[in-house]
């Protein structure tokens, strides 16, 4: 008589690899009230916190509702607690003028507490270039660490571009695009800011990133005298000037005075416009790849009715 595979019982991929003690420390985790003075922020947490219009709405909510999501914390050595998970929700519980705050209590390595803190906040809504850019340094080399101790003990190598594909899974960026996004690292902080209050774009930031500090702060006194910010092009003529020695300020001056021709064929849609139609969650690539197929489906729609 055949057995019936509705018992069969599949082990996990989770359950094969991890240790019988990690999975009984999991099944002890529980929620606990922890006083809010006793929490601590992540040692250079990327994301600012924000006392704004959405912060006021959060402290209202948690003062009518509670904190509906614990916040993940690891214990301290010196009784203390570092929040991971959780900063914007205790700064709220703070304006509602509670003392404690749910909270999961998770023993966690460096690496480890790095990648949940970064995973947890870049699902967030209006993160900033800068706050982006250092969030994905700091879990890249965390995973480049994890990478390094699986070496030592099973001789694997997780080089420079698996360890960013990796990044990327938590917004659908590739491997390419988070290493221009960690290139803004390299930006001056006077750069840097006009890259997050949209003064200058994406593009030619990453190009600006290859110049040298001492160049970069020229070129800001540059484009306050031009009363302009570079274009792709201009940016990457600076970028070559500067891997051959030649970038001057007579040079930035003459590259940023040119009259920049306005782009041919070029439709510009903003987030602002277009945002509404997307979840929350979709970052500008997902959203991107969305439209090309709506686009295609309807050029195939018009295509076959003009064969009618």
């Amino acid at each position: 008589m055949k057995s019936s595979g509705r018992n069969i019982s599949l082990t996990s991929y989770d359950d094969i690899f991890s240790s019988e003690e990690s999975r009984s420390g999991i099944k002890q985790e529980r929620v606990q009230e922890i006083p809010l003075t006793q929490l601590r922020p992540f040692k250079d947490h990327p994301f600012r916190v924000v006392d704004d219009e959405r912060m006021t709405e959060t402290a209202e909510s948690v003062k009518e509702y509670g904190v509906l999501v614990p916040a993940i914390a690891r214990p301290m050595p010196d009784g203390s607690y570092e929040l991971v998970s959780g900063h914007r929700r205790k700064r709220a519980c703070e304006l509602a003028g509670l003392e404690t705050m749910p909270v999961i209590v998770r023993e966690l390595d460096d690496d480890q507490a790095v990648i949940i803190m970064v995973d947890s906040n870049l699902q967030r809504e209006n993160i900033l270039p800068s706050e982006r850019a250092k969030a994905y340094q700091m879990k890249l080399e965390a995973i480049r660490h994890q990478g390094q101790k699986r070496e030592e003990t099973s001789r694997q190598v997780v080089d420079k571009l698996k360890s960013a594909d990796i990044v990327g899974q938590a917004t659908g960026e590739s491997g390419r695009q988070v290493q221009r996004v960690i290139r803004l690292n390299n930006l001056v902080p006077d750069l840097l800011n006009m890259v997050d209050d949209k003064k200058v774009a994406m593009n030619p930031a990453v190009e600006l990133s290859f110049l040298k500090p001492e160049e970069q702060e020229q070129l800001v006194e540059t484009m306050e005298t031009c009363q302009s910010t570079p274009s792709l092009s201009q940016a990457q003529r600076m970028k070559r000037f500067s891997q051959q020695g030649k970038l001057t300020g007579d040079v930035m001056e003459e590259i940023m005075s040119e009259e920049k021709k306005p782009p041919l064929d070029k439709v510009i849609l903003t987030g602002d416009k277009i945002r509404r139609f997307f979840p929350k969650s979709y970052t500008p690539e997902q959203m991107e790849k969305v439209i090309i197929k709506l686009l295609e489906t309807w050029y195939r729609k018009r295509m076959q009715s003009h064969e009618r």
